[in-house]
């Protein structure tokens, strides 16, 4: 097992436009740094259950940050999505698809699964049925995958990282915290250039 001198906390949800622009970033990011600083995903759980459908004022509010990200940072979106589906303002569902696909060792490839359906494919990962659908084109095991997807272990794990992000003091996703010899450290991302933050996080090390 490797041994690591610092945790690098990536919170995010999968369901985050501004998550979804700072993905090449974050990736970058990830790769350049050093190999004892050990990088945890959590997720942040921007909207709880609802099976109500988005207010036409949310709906107006999220498709404007799609268009402030798309023309600021040249983010691609499909925006086919808000006359295809029955928008909701749920994002749990999705959480706990991450935590499920990470049970059959599928975690990062869920999170990117459900950003390119849901920003590019038009897709709704509000959708239960969309998740294991998109749990089948990664090739894992649908039944068990809708199991985990409802399951109290599920469940619980969600509540576990909900709490570190309330510890960590996160209110914004994505945002990026590093903990080194039992400090708490905010790092800034730049959704423009890596080095910004793997220049911060240098200097903590140091």
């Amino acid at each position: 097992m490797p041994v690591y001198s610092a945790t690098i906390y990536y919170v995010h949800d999968p369901m985050c436009s501004w998550c979804w622009a700072y993905r090449p970033n974050m990736l970058l990011l990830r790769k350049n740094l050093a190999a004892e600083v050990h990088w945890q995903n959590l997720l942040g759980g921007l909207a709880p259950d609802s099976d109500q459908p988005m207010p036409e004022q949310t709906r107006l509010m999220v498709q404007s940050h799609w268009r402030q990200i798309e023309s600021t940072l040249g983010t691609e979106f499909n925006f086919d999505f808000w006359t295809k589906n029955q928008p909701r303002r749920d994002t749990y569902k999705a959480c706990r698809a991450v935590i499920a696909a990470s049970n059959q060792h599928a975690e990062e490839r869920m999170i990117e699964s459900i950003q390119t359906a849901y920003y590019l494919r038009a897709l709704n990962p509000s959708d239960p049925l969309i998740l294991a659908s998109l749990a089948d084109e990664l090739g894992l095991d649908r039944a068990l995958f809708i199991k985990d997807l409802g399951s109290a272990q599920t469940e619980t794990e969600l509540a576990r990282q909900l709490q570190l992000r309330d510890r960590l003091r996160v209110r914004s996703f994505p945002s990026l915290v590093l903990e080194y010899q039992s400090r708490i450290i905010p790092i800034r991302h730049d959704y423009q250039d890596y080095r910004t933050s793997l220049a911060e996080v240098q200097a903590c090390l140091s």
